[in-house]
């Protein structure tokens, strides 16, 4: 059987659009499962979709929700005020079991020749934004591996480094070419940024060399209601049906 990966990021606590993603994968044909990291924060099944992630036994790396909501000593101070209040919200929904398990994820990994981050590899505990080419470049000086997947801006986009230096592509399926290095920003499972609010992952076959960016629909409308059942800010729901 070949290694086809799906490779999810930025879950957010969005048990709606995990299970339509994990259906999907499964259909395609994927063999192993990896997270680049945020599987709570933003929506109102953390304690659900930390048991469905643990459940695929499979790599998972913290990210920066994960961090705050697991550090209970660690300054909310930099957050949106809407992103705190759910972190303390997520906080009183886990277990201590649970809150040990985020705390304990690694903040990088490599996999089989490939790595993973949250945010990027130069930094990984300062959660940097990668939004553009010169922002990707200081990552490269630190990825040793041809692939590295990561995710924190929920926008998926494929960066490439060459002698020539840095280039960018929106995301597309593609044959991965021998000394290519990239580094890939798989989306948002359960919050996506780019204006498009279905859910996204990756699928990578890694003997066929080839990469495939998945979006998909799924019921945003009891995503929502979740989130104003649980409390939860206005914001947090609205965002979920514009992709934003």
């Amino acid at each position: 059987m070949g290694r086809v990966y799906a490779i999810l990021g930025d879950i957010h606590a969005n048990i709606d659009a995990l299970n339509v993603v994990l259906e999907d994968a499964r259909s395609q044909g994927v063999t192993n499962f990896v997270s680049v990291g945020d599987v709570v924060g933003y929506n109102a099944a953390p304690a659900e979709c930390i048991r469905i992630v643990r459940e695929l036994n499979c790599p998972v790396i913290r990210g920066n929700h994960d961090h705050y909501v697991s550090y209970l000593d660690t300054s909310l101070a930099d957050f949106h005020p809407a992103a705190a209040q759910v972190v303390e919200w997520t906080r009183s929904q886990l277990s201590a079991e649970e809150l040990q398990w985020l705390h304990d994820l690694p903040l990088q990994k490599p996999i089989m020749g490939f790595m993973l981050v949250h945010s990027t590899l130069d930094m990984p505990d300062r959660w940097g934004y990668v939004f553009d080419n010169q922002q990707a470049k200081a990552n490269f000086n630190y990825q040793r591996t041809p692939l590295c997947f990561h995710g924190h801006t929920h926008v998926p986009i494929i960066y490439s480094f060459s002698a020539g230096g840095v280039i960018h592509y929106e995301p597309c399926d593609f044959t991965i070419e021998l000394g290519q290095k990239l580094f890939i920003n798989v989306g948002s499972v359960g919050q996506p940024r780019d204006g498009d609010p279905r859910a996204s992952y990756v699928i990578y076959d890694m003997d066929a060399r080839q990469i495939r960016f998945r979006r998909l629909e799924y019921d945003v409308a009891a995503a929502q209601e979740r989130c104003r059942a649980a409390g939860l800010p206005e914001r947090c729901a609205e965002r979920l049906g514009v992709g934003r």
